[in-house]
């Protein structure tokens, strides 16, 4: 690939998206890229990146953010946090929302739709009485592909196999030919809406709980702090924010503390009291 069409395309995807190729990275620029570009009937990148460079297809440049786009995801996947949010979150949130029986949730890279299903599974498994709560989920996703399949809610023997139990399948899918459906009743509160992180979140309101997992390792370290700041602002003063194994905010952002006696991952933003 031409050291130029590179350069070019890694900050594009940056200014776009946040993601941060970083160097030597050609061959998913090209195994992403080309078929692509084959498929608007071009050569290849140069084509690709010539048309890009004009600047006024806004379907391109959503197609090549589509295109890399990392989409890994598994039904309860890593498991701890959703055994931290049966032990302690959403116990500590149904006693401070007793009055109003309000919950607000963020997923805020929702994927094909694992993680908001399995998190909607927990909470009617461990606590049954928030079927007469009013729970609102938001999830948003980059990918316009990726939601779509998530607002579907159809999966494959495969994806099934990955994470999800046998007695919840049972009890919160139907099969529909050669897939797996989600059942209505579990998409009950959710709201589904393309965003991307760079833009602003204010219009969202305040959430009680913010799942942001396996999403920012892709970002630079400055963008990645100015995202968790500006999500420090969407939680509610007793919120939690999750996320993944691999991810952490030191050195990165001032605007959460660990909350002590729970796992790594999990985090209180500052202005509320240490032990929440």
């Amino acid at each position: 690939m031409d050291p130029q069409h590179y350069d070019y395309l890694s900050s594009f995807l940056l200014g776009a998206s946040g993601l941060s190729l970083g160097s030597n990275k050609e061959y998913l620029l090209e195994s992403r890229l080309i078929p692509l570009a084959q498929s608007m009937g071009w050569n290849g990148i140069p084509e690709l990146v010539a048309n890009l460079r004009v600047g006024r297809d806004k379907n391109l440049q959503d197609a090549v953010v589509e295109a890399m786009t990392t989409n890994e995801t598994s039904f309860f996947r890593d498991k701890k946090p959703f055994e931290v949010m049966v032990s302690h979150i959403f116990p500590k949130l149904m006693q401070a929302r007793a009055a109003r029986r309000t919950i607000r949730i963020w997923c805020a890279a929702g994927s094909t739709g694992q993680e908001p299903y399995s998190i909607a599974m927990t909470l009617l498994e461990s606590f049954p009485e928030l079927r007469n709560w009013h729970v609102e989920m938001l999830i948003t996703d980059i990918s316009q592909q990726a939601l779509g399949r998530a607002k579907k809610g159809s999966y494959s023997q495969f994806e099934i196999q990955r994470g999800l139990p046998v007695k919840l399948l049972m009890k919160y899918f139907e099969q529909d030919s050669t897939a797996w459906k989600i059942k209505d009743d579990l998409k009950k509160g959710m709201r589904w809406e393309r965003f991307n992180l760079l833009d602003p979140f204010n219009r969202f309101g305040v959430f009680d709980l913010i799942m942001c997992r396996n999403v920012l390792i892709y970002f630079e370290n400055a963008t990645k702090g100015d995202i968790l700041d500006r999500m420090s602002k969407q939680l509610a003063n007793d919120g939690y924010l999750m996320l993944g194994a691999a991810e952490t905010i030191l050195g990165i952002s001032e605007s959460y503390q660990k909350i002590p006696g729970l796992e790594s991952g999990v985090y209180a933003p500052v202005r509320a009291a240490v032990g929440v």
